[in-house]
């Protein structure tokens, strides 16, 4: 997983990985206000989080986070989930 979480940040500029760190510090510490969270539909706690046209999904479990996927939004971006 971490290897595909890696490929996909290669491909971001440097502002947009800059983003993507802040957004992952405010999902680990629990400040999401201001957020554009989302609940993904027929899957238990896993959430997405909108930023632009970029996608972080991620497993909420007893209060452990799981970085599942960061992205741009595509077509395909759902498909797995």
């Amino acid at each position: 997983m971490v290897d595909k979480i890696q490929k996909a940040l290669n491909k971001f500029s440097a502002k947009e990985k800059e983003l993507v760190k802040e957004l992952l510090k405010m999902i680990k510490v629990g400040t999401v206000i201001g957020l554009d969270i989302k609940k993904l539909k027929g899957q238990k706690d896993i959430y997405r989080v909108r930023k632009g046209k970029i996608r972080i999904i991620y497993k909420l479990d007893k209060g452990t986070v799981y970085l599942l996927a960061i992205e741009r939004r595509n077509d395909n971006t759902y498909r797995d989930f």
